[in-house]
């Protein structure tokens, strides 16, 4: 499928989601939030892809809402359809990107600002070149966060660190969202895909069946006590034990080879 405002391409197992609206620093307006929504669904469920990578068109990863199309919205009267205030596109790609069973690696090329470093959150792994910038800008437009960041935010730095980031709207730099946990490694802006993409094949060539489990768990475990969070683990066990990676992965020990996944 072709999209009007996000590229989609598969390769060894990696989907690369490029949002595409360069000439807005790919500010979330006309397609690209349901063409985004649709990829990750699409990726979701394509057994030739084992990970995402989200980026970003141009010189930026994305500078959130559309602020112009919101103003021409507002200068015009025109409202939002009914669905969009009860189940807004917006939190429909956050649940998708959530309960994406295969693990989504963001690859932050410049700006990330508002929703667009909501959407950061919202990925698994971060991997950021040393040019990027992050911030809540919601406030210095009159607004509180959307995109999940009130929720995403707290679990990444702490509930004092999200109350100053939102509060003040502040940029920080990729160095000091590196040593917030906010992403996982910071690199030259040359070597940004290449570290993503060296990232993503380490991943994909592990047990996919494993891999989605392992999402699914720590998903889980963060809102349980121990006791459940040791049951749920006890669970997942069992289910990969029922595999045929399982029992490739064993053999592959036994023989000192590289094991083959098939993800069954």
């Amino acid at each position: 499928m072709t999209y009007k405002c996000l590229q989609y391409t598969v390769e060894n197992r990696i989907a690369t989601l490029t949002l595409n609206r360069p000439e807005r620093l790919n500010a979330l307006g006309d397609t690209l939030r349901e063409d985004l929504y649709d990829a990750v669904n699409k990726a979701a469920v394509d057994p030739e892809v084992g990970v995402l990578v989200i980026t970003g068109a141009g010189r930026g990863f994305c500078s959130g809402g559309d602020v112009k199309a919101m103003s021409e919205r507002a200068q015009s009267g025109g409202e939002s359809p009914v669905a969009e205030r009860f189940t807004p596109i917006r939190d429909r790609v956050i649940l998708a990107m959530r309960e994406c069973p295969k693990p989504i690696i963001a690859a932050v090329n410049g700006a990330a600002a508002g929703a667009g470093m909501n959407l950061v959150l919202a990925c698994d792994l971060r991997i950021a070149s040393s040019t990027a910038k992050f911030s809540q800008a919601f406030v210095k437009r009159g607004l509180p966060p959307d995109w999940g960041g009130s929720w995403l935010l707290p679990r990444v730095v702490g509930t004092a660190k999200a109350y100053e980031l939102i509060f003040t709207a502040e940029a920080i730099d990729a160095a000091e969202a590196l040593k917030l946990g906010i992403l996982n490694a910071v690199v030259e802006p040359e070597a940004l895909m290449a570290e993503a993409y060296k990232l993503a094949g380490k991943i994909a060539a592990n047990a996919p069946v494993a891999i989605q489990l392992s999402k699914r768990a720590i998903q889980h475990n963060e809102n349980v006590d121990l006791r459940a969070g040791l049951e749920f683990e006890t669970f997942i066990q069992g289910v990969a034990r029922e595999t045929e990676d399982y029992k490739e992965g064993i053999a592959a020990f036994v023989e000192k080879r590289a094991p083959v996944f098939r993800g069954k």
